[in-house]
C-alpha cells in the first residue's frame, strides 16, 4: 500500500480574527479531574480488577485529586461493583467527589444513578457525540437530532437526581468529538443542555469540551475553547473543562493553551494512559506548572511510588524518557552537559531560586537523587567523571588530570560498550594513578630546612626492604627529584603538581597529583595520605616508578 498523504483532508480551523488567549499566563492551577479509573481503564488490554482500582484510587487521593472519575458503571458489572464498594465501604474522603460517565440513554442513566445511590457528592457526566462525521456517518442525524438527544439526556439526569436528594449532585455534559464539531453546532447543543440544568439557579454544572480525537494543533483547540467561552450561556455560573487526547502528541500543550483560553478544569490520567496514543498526562502538566513556580495543588514528590503503582495496575511500563517520571529524565551522559551540571550544582545556594543548566527542576523535589543525574558512558567527558569522583568519593581532580583521566574512562566505556558506575570509575583511578608500583612505596621521610634549602632523607621500598634517598633542593619535591635523577641518571622534571585537602568520609585527609617528564616521556600519578607532604612524595615516586624498570639496590629497613 502506498504511503499517500493526499487521502487526508487538511483541518480547516474556524475563523478567529481576535485572539486574547496568547497574551495570558497561567498563574494558578486549574481544577483537576483524574479519569484513570474510567478512560484509562477502558484503554487497557487487561482492565483493572476491583482491588487494583482501589489501590489506584487511594494513590489518586494521596496525591491530592479532589475529583476522580471512577468508572462507567452502566457499561460493565466490575465498574458498577467498584463504585458500590467505594460508597458502601466509606472509602471516599469528605473532600473528594467521585464522577461517573454515562451516555445519553435512559437505561444507562438510570443504572448510573443506581450505582451512585448513597454517595455524599457525585458528578454525573453525560455525553453524546456531536461531530459532523458522527452525525452523518454513524447516527444518520441532523443537528436537531443530536441536540434532542442531549436535551432528553439532560432532562433524564435532572429527574433522577431529584429522586435522590440526599446526594449533592453536579451535572457535567460533554459534546463528544467536540474538535470535529462546528462551533455554532457545539454552542447550540451545549446551550440547550445548560437551559435544562439552569446553573444560574444554583445547580452546579460543568461543560466539558473534549478533544476526543486530536485533529488540530494546540493553538486551534485554544481558539475553539475561547470561542465557546464567549458563546456559552450562563457562563459565569458554570465551569468549563477540557479533556484532551494525544493523537498528535500535543495533549498537554492543548490543555495548557485551553486554560489560557478560559478553561477552569482539566481532565487527564497519570502518565497519560488512555485510548490510542493516550490522554492528557496529569503528571506532565502539573509538573510543568510547578517548574514555573505555580503551585499545582498536587503532591508528586514521591514519583517512584506513583510510577510503580501505575505500572502495577496498568501493566504498562513507564518510558525511561517520560517527562519528570522516567528513569533517565534527570540523567546526563553528554560530557558538556555533565560539566555544566557539576559547575552549577557547586554554585547553587540553598536559599536562591533553582538555576542549574540542563535540570529544569531539582530532582530531589521528586524523590530523586543526584547520583542519578550524572552517569558515565563513552559519550561522557571530564565534567561527568569529576562529578562522580566528587559525589561518591570526595575526590576533586585538577583540570589537567580531569582531561587525562576522562580519556582513560572513555576508552574503558568504549571497550565495555556500556555504562560505568562510580565503583568502576574509582577502580580505574586507583589502577592508573593511585596504586604505587612495587618497591616504590613511601616508607618514611625526614625533612630539615636550612634557610631556603630543604634537605630530605626519604625511605622507599615495598614494606620489607627500603632504600634511603638523600638530597637537597628548594623544596621537598625538588629534593626528591634531585635524588632520583642522581640515583638513576635520568632527566626528571615536574610538569604539573597539585595538592589538596580531602573532605570528610574519605580514607585520607590529603591528595597530591603530579605529572612528570622522565627522559622526555610523560607519566602521571596521584597519592592519598594523612598529610600533604606524604601524598606529594608518594605521587612523585609512583610517577617515576612507572617510568623506569631499572633495578635498585635495596637495604633492610631499620
Amino acid at each position: 500500500m502506498a504511503f499517500d498523504h493526499r487521502k487526508y483532508q487538511p483541518f480547516t480551523p474556524p475563523a478567529r480574527p481576535q485572539r486574547r488567549w496568547p497574551d495570558q499566563v497561567i498563574g494558578k492551577a486549574p481544577h483537576w479531574c483524574a479519569v484513570d479509573l474510567r478512560d484509562g481503564n477502558q484503554a487497557l488490554v487487561k482492565p483493572m480488577t476491583v482491588a487494583q482500582k482501589m489501590r489506584l484510587f487511594d494513590l489518586l487521593v494521596s496525591i491530592g485529586f479532589k475529583e476522580i472519575e471512577v468508572g462507567f458503571p452502566a457499561a460493565s458489572q466490575p465498574d458498577f461493583d467498584f463504585v458500590r464498594a467505594l460508597i458502601e465501604q466509606d472509602r471516599i474522603p469528605e473532600d473528594v467527589t467521585i464522577q461517573v460517565l454515562t451516555q445519553a440513554r435512559d437505561e444507562l442513566i438510570a443504572r448510573s444513578f443506581e450505582a451512585l445511590r448513597g454517595a455524599r457528592r457525585a458528578v454525573m457526566h453525560l455525553y453524546n457525540s456531536t461531530s459532523r462525521t458522527q452525525r452523518e456517518r454513524v447516527f444518520r442525524m441532523d443537528v436537531a437530532g443530536v441536540r434532542d438527544i442531549a436535551v432528553h439526556g439532560a432532562q433524564t439526569v435532572a429527574r433522577h437526581a431529584a429522586a435522590q436528594p440526599d446526594t449533592q449532585w453536579v451535572f457535567q455534559y460533554s459534546p463528544e468529538s467536540f474538535t470535529g464539531t462546528e462551533l455554532d453546532v457545539a454552542a447550540e447543543v451545549v446551550n440547550a443542555v445548560v437551559d435544562v440544568w439552569q446553573p444560574a439557579q444554583g445547580q452546579p454544572v460543568i461543560i466539558n469540551l473534549p478533544a476526543t480525537v486530536e485533529v488540530s494543533s494546540p493553538n486551534v483547540f485554544a481558539d475553539m475553547v475561547e470561542w465557546m467561552n464567549d458563546n456559552i450561556v450562563q457562563r459565569e455560573h458554570l465551569q468549563i473543562s477540557v479533556h484532551t487526547h494525544n493523537d498528535r502528541g500535543c495533549a498537554v500543550a492543548a490543555a495548557e493553551l485551553a486554560v489560557m483560553a478560559g478553561a477552569d478544569r482539566v481532565e487527564g490520567t497519570l502518565m497519560g494512559n488512555g485510548e490510542r496514543t493516550g490522554n492528557m498526562d496529569l503528571v506532565t502538566m502539573a509538573m510543568n506548572l510547578y517548574s514555573q513556580g505555580v503551585d499545582p495543588r498536587l503532591n508528586l514528590a514521591n514519583m517512584r511510588e506513583i510510577t510503580e503503582t501505575v505500572e502495577a495496575v496498568t501493566e504498562i511500563s513507564t518510558h525511561p524518557r517520560h517527562p519528570y517520571a522516567g528513569e533517565l529524565v534527570f540523567t546526563a551522559f553528554s560530557g558538556s552537559h555533565q560539566d555544566a551540571i557539576r559547575k552549577c550544582l557547586v554554585s547553587q545556594q540553598p536559599d536562591e531560586p533553582w538555576d542549574v543548566a540542563y535540570l529544569p527542576i531539582d530532582p530531589r523535589d521528586l524523590g530523586r537523587r543526584y547520583e542519578e543525574v550524572v552517569r558515565i558512558n563513552s559519550q561522557s567527558g571530564k565534567g561527568g567523571v569529576l562529578h562522580v569522583l566528587e559525589r561518591d568519593f570526595g575526590i576533586t581532580l585538577p583540570r589537567w588530570l580531569q582531561i587525562e583521566f576522562s580519556r582513560v574512562v572513555q576508552r574503558q566505556a568504549e571497550e565495555s560498550a556500556g555504562e560505568l558506575d562510580g565503583a568502576a570509575i574509582h577502580a580505574l583511578f586507583e589502577t592508573h594513578y593511585l596504586n604505587a608500583p612495587v618497591n616504590w612505596q613511601l616508607q618514611g621521610y625526614d625533612v630539615r630546612r636550612d634557610g631556603d634549602t630543604v634537605e630530605a632523607s626519604i625511605r622507599v621500598g615495598n614494606g620489607a626492604v627500603a632504600e634511603q634517598l638523600t638530597a637537597s633542593g628548594k623544596g621537598v619535591v625538588d629534593a626528591l627529584v634531585s635524588a632520583l635523577e642522581a640515583r638513576a641518571g635520568q632527566r626528571i622534571a615536574v610538569e604539573s603538581f597539585d595538592e589538596m585537602a580531602l573532605g570528610e568520609g574519605t580514607r585520607a585527609s590529603a591528595m597530591a597529583c603530579v605529572r612528570m617528564q622522565v627522559d622526555g616521556e610523560i607519566f602521571s600519578a596521584a597519592a592519598l595520605a594523612d598529610d600533604t607532604t606524604s601524598a606529594t612524595l608518594q605521587a612523585v615516586l609512583s610517577a617515576v616508578g612507572r617510568a623506569t624498570a631499572a633495578p635498585r639496590q635495596a637495604v633492610a629497613v631499620g
